[in-house]
């Protein structure tokens, strides 16, 4: 009888077709200057820089964007005075943060903060010298400096009690 299973399981997926993803969001760039290399995928943004792309915002005074041959987002390293970010999802507090530098990995959809960052959302806040943020599993690690002067700090508010 497990066979049978099997061979329905298999024409069911047959003639299901295949699964086709949603494209990705796209990316809105403004600036004050831009230039594009084509050949590499890489375009360079100065001034005022704003990108935003589903719910996410990044604000910075440079930001490299690196795009695959598809065009899809691969990368965007921002520097700032500092680096600004926000990203708002459907039915939460925002998490904001800031750094001097910024890289996001679009693809695994990573945030790295690095030299004088901090996150927050909510009353909640981390800070630290170095942020790492998994946007997909929520999950954050901080690191103090190399020169151990910037340890990692973290305020946790407290839940309100829902009342009957």
């Amino acid at each position: 009888m497990r066979p049978l299973r099997s061979l329905a399981l298999c024409l069911a997926l047959l003639v299901a077709g295949p699964v086709v993803a949603a494209p990705p969001p796209p990316v809105t760039i403004e600036a004050d200057h831009a230039v594009f290399e084509e050949q590499s995928g890489r375009s360079t943004y100065t001034g005022h820089v704003r990108v935003t792309r589903d719910g996410l915002e990044i604000l910075a005074d440079t930001v490299s964007v690196v795009t695959g041959e598809d065009g899809a987002l691969q990368r965007v390293l921002a520097e700032g005075t500092p680096v600004k970010f926000r990203q708002q999802r459907e039915g939460e507090a925002p998490i904001e943060g800031e750094a001097r530098r910024l890289d996001y990995d679009a693809i695994n959809e990573r945030l790295l903060l690095l030299d004088a960052a901090w996150l927050a959302q909510g009353g909640n806040r981390v800070s630290g010298q170095r942020i790492d943020y998994d946007t997909r599993s929520e999950r954050v690690t901080a690191a103090k400096g190399t020169d151990g002067k910037q340890r990692v700090r973290v305020t946790i508010q407290p839940r309100d009690k829902e009342t009957p």
